[in-house]
């Protein structure tokens, strides 16, 4: 089976004491790159996580969001920290020590002028903590449970795209096969008729002068087969039917097709330099054209 690196899956599990849902989408990457974000809560089950992640998904760049809500209590508290309190309180009598002339309230009473109300603003004189923990064995089970059916919904929806990628790759291979097929068939008779004009001109140049007749004729026959490109056919041919094979055989070949396309585009080159006549420079450039759009569709392969 093989997945395209794009998808989306979903998956909750509610009932009386908690709401748990996860959520997943991804882009092309050229490894597997997983940004979890969660509540803090969860950041002890994040080795666990990924590793989860990891039987489902070998490539992409998976964004995954976990969403909490307990029922039973609140997922917060405030926590007043006297220490602090006191620490504030303690520094404003230095203060008021330090600059008696700038504080001009130096009686007793001064200390009743900073309320609770304005202490409480300071920072940390109260803090929200989480709620005392779940029970980890129990809350990790149930995000066991959701993640998994996460995976599995994301991983049908990248199947299902990946089934249409391999139809359409399969297609334009068929097309490019098509196109190697005409060059065959159109390189012998191109090569002809280039011999059979380079031996004309080769004619009118000995009437004039004394030249070796054989070395012209072995450098017509030597450059002809210059512009000879039927290995470069053989070659990308066999990479059509391993390309074929490979979408057949399934699983992870983004990294593989790549490679052959490279090879593809090698020979599509070097066609195109090593080109005769106007026609194969034509199929060239709608072989490179061709290859490229292969290439575009293999990105979006895990």
């Amino acid at each position: 089976m093989i997945q395209s690196m794009t998808g989306f899956g979903r998956a909750e599990q509610i009932d009386e004491d908690k709401k748990l849902v996860v959520e997943m989408k991804s882009v092309n990457h050229r490894y597997a790159d997983f940004t979890i974000k969660m509540p803090r809560r969860f950041n002890r089950f994040e080795a666990a996580i990924r590793g989860i992640l990891q039987e489902y998904i070998s490539r992409g760049k998976v964004d995954v969001f976990i969403t909490y809500q307990n029922y039973r209590q609140s997922d917060v508290s405030v926590k007043y920290n006297r220490d602090i309190a006191e620490e504030y309180i303690r520094y404003f009598r230095e203060m008021k020590q330090e600059f008696p002339e700038d504080l001009a309230d130096t009686s007793a009473a001064s200390d009743r002028m900073l309320t609770p109300g304005q202490l409480g603003r300071f920072p940390e004189v109260f803090s929200l903590e989480e709620s005392p923990q779940e029970n980890d064995v129990a809350l990790f089970e149930a995000l066991d449970a959701v993640l998994r059916e996460a995976c599995k919904s994301f991983v049908k929806a990248r199947s299902t795209e990946g089934e249409n990628l391999v139809q359409d790759l399969l297609e334009k291979v068929d097309t490019m096969e098509k196109l190697v097929d005409r060059v065959e068939e159109l390189s012998p008779r191109i090569q002809e008729a280039y011999r059979q004009k380079l031996s004309e001109k080769v004619k009118e140049f000995l009437e004039r002068g004394d030249v070796d007749e054989n070395r012209i004729a072995a450098e017509v026959t030597i450059f002809a087969d210059k512009i000879c490109v039927d290995e470069e056919m053989v070659r990308l041919k066999s990479h059509i039917k391993q390309t074929r094979s490979i979408l057949k055989n399934g699983g992870a070949v983004g990294r593989q097709l790549d490679f052959i396309i490279q090879e593809m585009n090698r020979e599509a080159n070097t066609t195109l330099s090593k080109a005769g006549a106007v026609e194969i420079t034509d199929i060239g450039i709608e072989l490179k054209t061709l290859i490229e759009k292969i290439r575009e569709q293999v990105q979006n392969l895990e």
